[in-house]
């Protein structure tokens, strides 16, 4: 038995609503990131894992090389090529890691978002919701408890209160700015 085509905005009928089409691109979006998220942490992951056996081999080799016994010429010249090639080798393993904790707080930050999304879905869903103050502020605020950094809350804060985005997001972007500034020195590896 063949059931008929929902409406949709391609061939809109009766049932069609901006809400319906709405809830589908948020939908789509949440998707979209939620698998983007998955295919990231599982590459990320293993890299992860590589980069820090590296790390752990190439201190071994440092180590080793401390030991190494002053035979001739020759070998303390391999030594000393040996000793550069591994403290670069270990300042690319440490730029690396670094770069590796930027991007787990970029997968919570589009963890957030996706959660959001989905809440924001749920709400717009439910007609007894969707138009109640008392339910977009319980989702607002659930949204806002949900940011680790206050230069997030501010700028959720601005964007509710009516400041355009663009300005919003350039506050932001110079807050974490100078924050990043500020914090430079205090990046612990290990």
């Amino acid at each position: 038995m063949n059931s008929l085509p929902s409406s949709s905005s391609s061939h809109p009928d009766l049932d069609w609503s901006q809400l319906k089409e709405t809830i589908l691109m948020l939908n789509l979006a949440v998707t979209q990131i939620d698998q983007s998220m998955h295919e990231g942490n599982a590459s990320v992951s293993t890299l992860s894992t590589s980069f820090t056996g590296l790390a752990t081999n190439l201190s071994d080799i440092q180590s080793s090389i401390a030991q190494f016994s002053q035979q001739n010429e020759s070998s303390e010249k391999m030594k000393e090529i040996i000793e550069i090639s591994t403290s670069t080798a270990l300042d690319k393993v440490h730029s690396a890691i670094i770069a590796f904790q930027f991007y787990d707080k970029l997968s919570q930050r589009l963890d957030h978002v996706s959660g959001s999304l989905s809440s924001l879905t749920a709400l717009i869903s439910n007609p007894a919701d969707l138009y109640s103050p008392i339910a977009w502020q319980a989702l607002q605020e659930t949204i806002r408890s949900k940011y680790t950094m206050e230069e997030e809350r501010r700028m959720f804060d601005k964007v509710i209160s009516g400041v355009p985005i663009e300005e919003a997001l350039i506050e932001f972007n110079q807050d974490m700015a100078n924050k990043s500034n500020s914090e430079e020195e205090e990046i612990e590896l290990f």
